[in-house]
This record gives structure tokens, sequence and C-alpha cells, in this order.
């Protein structure tokens, strides 16, 4: 391990203040031994430098899936104070509220036939790939209604059901979304996309759930063994893209308004209660409620292919739950033995909120809210349930998926894709992508063990095994 670090637990290490100057709190991130190895010392500087920005609480904290991205770690969770605290672009990422949801059916792998043609025509309803557009064209009024709305406006408009706002995180849609602050083109890059996966780590796949680890929580999230379930991964596409190219200038240039020192340009940032803070604030909601539409879409979409099986209907595909990997949100936490409102960024993070916590369905009251951690194309993906524990330790905050150990053109020199659908086929798993080299970018070796990441945060406490899911199709775009 690098200098400057210490090991607190089996799974906890600390990054002592020092690592880089001007750290105002320490940093701390979560790892087995196993997966220390996978630990970037890039990503380590990162961590310690969140925590030299100003109104940081407590903590610079990164998940297991921790690994070097822009400004903040991917993986990287900081919460800031009302009175000194700023809100980072960098902290939040390019690709507003990218989340995943997952489906559930009302049948059994037994029953369950026909994989290939199911993925061949999901692959062709829901429009994948890099720039594809929808078949929905939203107008500039529906486009302000989807920016404030969320996952509503799709629902009210005949997209999904009204139990689907109940199992999203915040209902699928966070207040304070001002769209006067989202520019043309952003706009213009989102009015024909609503209701497409796009393209890079999205994806779209059949599981079958084959293992129940905690019987009462699967019961009352909806998940029974050999369940054939469907995980959708996506994210507010070109517009949330465009919001966080045009607001990084601003805050570029705020940052030495407010004089406030950064080791990393790509920290940018500006005070909470600055005007250039609440721009972004605004826009970064707009979006956010632009994706939680997106997924709702596309879950109608998948609704509508799925029911035409003998026995299933619409109503009967049920979500089970929708969680948000990149966003700024308040909320309060006990900090020092008081309530206080703080600025949570979460960047390649899950929510991961306890029982009894503010905001979960009554039904989900006694259990904590379902965290759903995706794997990588041939690998387990895993429903967990939040803790008190991440209540008191992370904010309310775990994982968010398998973290990368390879870049994306690492990857693609290892392998021209057509190998790895073949060695995926061998194990019953059919693979849809708009190309293979989109297939080698996304190879499960580019990705740590997500049975491994998991484990980490079931021992370290921050989320708990409620089910293991296997995949059955993929669709990458």
């Amino acid at each position: 391990m690098l200098d400057g670090i210490k090991r607190i637990n089996e799974f906890e290490w600390e990054i002592e203040k020092g690592f880089v100057p001007e750290m105002r709190v320490p940093g701390k991130f979560y790892l087995s031994e196993t997966l220390s190895e996978t630990l970037e010392e890039g990503a380590v500087r990162q961590l310690a430098n969140v925590a030299t920005m100003p109104g940081i609480v407590r903590y610079s904290l990164a998940m297991p899936d921790v690994h070097w991205g822009y400004g903040f770690p991917i993986g990287g969770v900081a919460a800031f104070n009302m009175e000194e605290g700023v809100i980072s672009p960098g902290g939040v990422g390019f690709d507003i509220n990218c989340g995943v949801r997952l489906l559930a059916l009302p049948i059994t792998k037994d029953d369950f036939s026909g994989i290939k043609g199911i993925i061949n025509q999901l692959f062709d309803t829901v429009p994948t790939g890099v720039g594809n557009k929808s078949a929905l064209r939203l107008s500039e009024k529906e486009l302000e209604d989807v920016m404030t709305e969320g996952a509503g406006w799709a629902v009210n408009n005949g997209y999904g059901t009204k139990d689907d706002i109940i199992r999203c995180e915040d209902g699928g849609c966070i207040d304070g979304a001002d769209t006067e602050h989202v520019s043309r083109k952003a706009r213009q890059r989102g009015m024909p996309q609503c209701g497409t996966l796009g393209s890079g780590n999205h994806f779209l796949e059949i599981q079958s759930v084959d293992e129940i680890f905690d019987d009462g929580a699967a019961e009352k999230f909806g998940l029974v063994r050999d369940q054939i379930c469907i995980m959708i991964h996506c994210g507010s596409r070109g517009l949330g893209h465009q919001v966080c190219t045009d607001h990084l200038k601003d805050l570029e240039a705020a940052s030495k308004k407010y004089n406030i020192k950064l080791p990393d340009n790509q920290l940018a940032c500006a005070p909470l209660k600055s005007p250039e803070g609440k721009a972004y604030l605004s826009a970064m909601a707009a979006s956010a409620n632009y994706a939680w539409a997106n997924r709702q879409i596309i879950t109608h979409l998948v609704r509508e292919v799925i029911c035409k099986k003998p026995g299933i209907e619409y109503d009967d595909i049920k979500l089970i739950y929708d969680v948000t990997h990149n966003v700024a949100k308040f909320e309060e936490h006990i900090v020092d033995g008081k309530k206080q409102t703080l600025c949570v960024h979460r960047k390649g993070a899950t929510r991961a909120f306890g029982p009894g916590s503010p905001g979960l369905p009554p039904e989900l009251d006694s259990t904590g809210q379902p965290v759903l951690i995706p794997g990588s194309m041939g690998t387990p993906s895993y429903v967990l349930k939040g803790t008190e524990k991440a209540m008191e330790c992370t904010f309310g905050s775990t994982c968010h998926g398998s973290g990368r150990i390879m870049s994306r053109s690492q990857a693609k020199k290892s392998s021209d894709g057509s190998d790895i659908k073949e060695e995926l086929a061998g194990k019953g798993i059919y693979v849809r992508a708009t190309s293979n080299k989109v297939i080698a970018e996304e190879s499960p070796q580019a990705y740590k063990s997500s049975s491994e990441v998991v484990r980490t945060v079931h021992n370290a406490g921050l989320s708990l095994k409620v089910a293991k899911l296997t995949p059955m199709g993929v669709i990458k775009g």
C-alpha cells in the first residue's frame, strides 16, 4: 500500500491529512485485500485532493469500485456543509443521474424460453448506441415538463404505472430544477433522445434470481428464487453531458472569482449559495429528472415487448427500484451528534439509506432501500439493502458497480469482441451489441469482480446482500 495510508481494519483504509497539501479532512476508502491490488495511485490522489475543498465534512470517501475519474474519483462520496460548502460538477460526472433500475417479471426461468428472440426484439425496440434517436420526439414544451417532472411526466403520459414512481429514489424527481439554466444546445441534444439506451457501459440485461441471501428483504422487495428480471442502466444522454460541459466553464471562472484554491482544475466549484452554484444545481436537477424519464420510457418499451408473451400482462411487470449513481443532493445527516443539512456528492456511488430513513416507500421502511449493483456482462449482479451503518459512516452510501481496471482502449487492444461474445455464448449468455468493438470495450476482464466488490461492502456493513442475479441475455449500446 502507498505511504501515508493507514489500515483501520480488514476493509477500511485512511488517507492521513498531509498526503497532499492543505487537506481539511482525512480520506477514507473501503477495500478488501484482494481489491487493494487494483487500487490506482491516481484515484487515491484524487480522493485526497477532494479533501482540500471548502466545507467538506468528516471524510473524503471512496467505495471499493473506486477508480480514476474526472476530478473526483469514480466511486467517490463527499458531503459539504451549507455555510462554507461547494458544489462541483466533477463530483457528479458528465452523465448526470446515470442510474440503474430493476424490473421483476411474474415468471421463473423454467417457464421462460426463447431468450435470443426476446433480446433481438428488445434490441429492435429500444434505440441503442451513440447518437441513436427515440421514436418519441419531445416538443420544447414537453422537454420543459420532462426536466421539471422527471419519471412522473412519463407515467402521466402513459409510459408506466403509478406504482413505478413509488419505487424510484426521490420519486423519480429532484426538486429545484430551473430550465433557464439548460442551454439551447443541451435542449437540442435532449429532445430526440428521451427513451434511448445510449452507448458505453449502458446496457439492458435479462437476468435470473439465482440465490437469495435474505428471505425477508427479498419478499419485501418482490423477489423470489429463479424469477426473471430485467436490469436497465443508462442516464441523461447528451442533455446531461452538455449541461456538465456548459457549467464547467462557469464554475472554473467561479473558483477564481471566490478565491477557492484547488489542487486540480477538474475540481472546479462554486459556493453552494453563490449564483453560479445555484445555477449548476438547478440545471443538474433538470438533467437528473430527464434521466428518470428516460429510464421510465425504456421501461414502457420493455413492458410492451415482454407482455406479448402469453400470461404476462403489462402491469404484472413490477419495478423493484430505481437508483441514481451520479448526483448531488441536499440531505440531512447526523454529524457530531447533530442533524445537519449537507450537499452529498455521489459520483459512481449509490444511496444506501437504512431502515427508518426518510423518503422510503412505507413497505420498505423496516428493511432499508433496495441497492442495485450491476455486474459486467458476464458476471453476477446483486440486490442489497441499505443499512444504519452506511448512514453513520458514509452519508448513506455504498458502491455502484464493479469498477473498471482497464481503459476502453486497453480493452479493445486485448480483444476484437467476437471471442468474448463466443465465450459468453458458451456460458448460456446471449449478447447483442451495436458492434463487436463495444463488446470488447465492456469485456468482463475490464472490470473488478462484482462479487468481491459486493462482498466488501457487505462485510463492511455499508449494504447487505439480499439476492444474486445471473445474466442470461445482454444488450450493449
